[in-house]
């Protein structure tokens, strides 16, 4: 496979959560626990000396408490595990402030630099997600006016996601103006389509959590975590 501006970028490391709820679960179970033995204790001393509990009562009893029970654990474990994804999803989220991003979009920001010497240098980032291999990728950058400037081609890439890099070079050899401009990419695989997703770049300013989950706040919107694809 060949294609010009191609880096490799490590994944974000993600971080260990500390259980904070487990006891409080647990102490919620006993509590409940608890509550029906006393009840049933309360019955049994209450009950018509000539016409006690029999036995079958008695089991119903103590299985309705067995019951009762084992929901209540189920639904603490579960409540458990939920809090530790939320926390976990907001640790690795906090990781991320400052970073770049790669999400769904065909935007691409061409940004130019100066050096020391006064020499000028251009770059920008953007990406493309391919669902599965595909022998024939093209990529076609357009300025504004949506003529095309650059086409990029990569040759039996595997299924992945692919950070590209471009210095503003045309295909006249010429250098593109600073400025915003869109992708567009189309891939194939033994004469058949792939659907190929163009990634554009975003930079994390921010985390916010609430009903919705974990949020990103980008310099392009919002995105849940779950849109990211690959970290820069």
């Amino acid at each position: 496979m060949a294609i010009s501006g191609i880096i490799d970028t490590p994944k974000a490391a993600t971080t260990n959560s500390v259980d904070t709820t487990s006891k409080t679960s647990t102490d919620s179970v006993q509590a409940d626990q608890d509550k029906f033995m006393k009840l049933l204790v309360t019955q049994l001393q209450n009950q018509d000396p000539l016409n006690p509990m029999d036995n079958a009562a008695m089991t119903s009893q103590l299985a309705q408490l067995s019951t009762v029970t084992g929901i209540n654990k189920v639904n603490a474990t579960l409540e458990s595990l939920r809090t530790d994804i939320a926390s976990t999803q907001s640790s690795t989220a906090i990781s991320l402030i400052g970073k770049g991003i790669l999400v769904e979009g065909k935007g691409i920001e061409l940004n130019t630099s100066t050096a020391e010497d006064g020499t000028k240098s251009s770059s920008s980032v953007f990406g493309i997600d391919l669902p599965s291999d595909a022998q024939s990728v093209t990529i076609n950058i357009q300025d504004k006016n949506g003529k095309t400037v650059r086409t990029m081609s990569m040759t039996n890439a595997e299924a992945g996601t692919y950070p590209i890099t471009w210095d503003g070079t045309t295909d006249a050899k010429t250098t593109a103006a600073a400025g915003s401009y869109t992708f567009t990419v189309e891939a194939s695989n033994a004469g058949s389509k792939v659907t190929a997703t163009p990634l554009q770049l975003a930079a994390v300013a921010s985390v916010s959590t609430g009903s919705g989950g974990v949020k990103l706040n980008t310099s392009l919107g919002h995105f849940a975590m779950s849109d990211v694809k690959e970290v820069l």
